[in-house]
């Protein structure tokens, strides 16, 4: 769950707690953790509106599975490799999803009818992806999870790079939010006896309150991996903080 405008006002008021990302100046991680609503989000739908190309579910898995791997070759960890989709929401959460999928599907449905008018077309033949569909317990995510489960052993059977490293991935039958999941993962390894308070932490995810989640862990070594955002508009380089 975000905090509205978090993100903008303590970039500004502190611009040296973050930098652009570059390949060779990354530092080595152990710890890469995915809060993977935002990644599905962004690859499930257009940034232009008025586009009236549908993605199809083939489409939208291949452009998650494309980001994953290359957010994983960008940190490249060497000992876990976490990720959290979001489950089932806290009661009191309940109500303001539940608000929020209301007015989505009616906004996705005044869009669709106002494109139908321009363009000519039947509603059938715009009937693009509908977010809404990004819930715990759906048919998509559903098919989401076991083609996750797929990807992640190719992966590993396949590519050098996820050779070594625990892969973990905690769907959507798993309740909680993806980030407080990660929270909970990284509570309990530190925990552990063997736990070594010099591991290095990489958080990726779009939420500001990522940034306070982070600072609450009172890991030595907690980094922040996310889109830059420069006045409402989302880019692809990447920052950390």
């Amino acid at each position: 769950m975000g905090v509205p405008k978090f993100y903008r006002w303590i970039s500004e008021r502190y611009p040296n707690i973050s930098r652009i990302t570059i390949d060779r100046h990354i530092p080595e991680f152990d710890n890469f953790y995915l809060d993977m609503n935002g990644i599905i989000h962004t690859c499930s739908h257009t940034d232009d509106e008025n586009n009236d190309t549908n993605a199809s579910e083939e489409d939208i898995f291949r452009n998650i599975f494309h980001y994953i791997d290359f957010l994983y070759r960008m940190i490249k960890p060497r000992k876990v490799f976490f990720m959290a989709i979001d489950g089932v929401a806290p009661r009191a959460k309940m109500n303001q999803q539940r608000a929020r999928r209301f007015r989505a599907g009616r906004d996705r449905m005044q869009k669709l009818n106002t494109l139908a008018e321009k363009s000519g077309a039947s509603l059938n033949e715009l009937n693009r992806f509908d977010t809404n569909a990004i819930t715990p317990g759906t048919e998509f995510m559903t098919n989401l999870n076991e083609q996750l489960k797929y990807f992640i052993n190719v992966k590993i059977t396949t590519d050098p790079l996820w050779e070594g490293v625990e892969i973990y991935l905690s769907g959507h039958l798993t309740p909680g939010e993806g980030e407080h999941k990660i929270m909970d993962f990284i509570r309990f390894t530190h925990s552990q006896p063997n736990y070594n308070v010099n591991t290095r932490h990489c958080l990726y995810g779009l939420d500001a309150d990522l940034i306070i989640l982070g600072l609450v862990t009172h890991e030595l070594h907690f980094a922040l991996l996310r889109e830059e955002v420069t006045h409402g508009v989302q880019k692809t380089t990447k920052m950390y903080v």
